[in-house]
């Protein structure tokens, strides 16, 4: 049973520290980008349904590889930063989540009675805590250099 603990705990360990090279981070905001255009782009055009959900996706996929990138210099005190913006992120995003379908709710209630219904959908909420989380990062970066 101490074998497969200490195992665990390594392998833990090292998924807790993993990070993607710091040119990911040129690649993932290209990949937002370019998704973010499609996103727009599509609205000219007809495509099939399930474009939408992709493009999205891959948006969120863009916007996790900027999130685990590494910074040039990755030393302890960008890591604290790293860990403190994922606290606030987590903390925050919980909390959209637990009302903004209600509040979307309110507004489609009042615009339309019939046609309201509550969303709990998982992009919005995904988008929000890594845009909160990168927002995070780079503010407290910054803030103390």
């Amino acid at each position: 049973m101490g074998n497969f603990c200490e195992s665990e705990t390594r392998l833990l360990k090292r998924w807790s520290n993993f990070q993607l090279p710091n040119r990911f981070l040129k690649i993932g905001w290209a990949i937002i980008i370019g998704a973010f255009l499609l996103m727009i782009a599509k609205k000219f055009v007809d495509e099939p349904s399930w474009v939408k959900p992709l493009l999205r996706n891959i948006m969120i996929l863009g916007f996790l590889m900027v999130s685990i990138s590494r910074e040039k210099i990755e030393d302890e005190f960008v890591a604290s930063l790293r860990a403190i913006s994922y606290r606030l992120a987590i903390v925050i995003g919980v909390l959209y989540a637990l009302v903004q379908p209600y509040v979307t709710y309110a507004v489609e209630l009042l615009l339309d009675p019939d046609g309201a219904k509550v969303d709990d959908g998982y992009f919005q909420v995904l988008l929000y805590i890594l845009l909160v989380q990168i927002l995070f990062f780079n503010v407290l970066k910054r803030s103390y250099k």
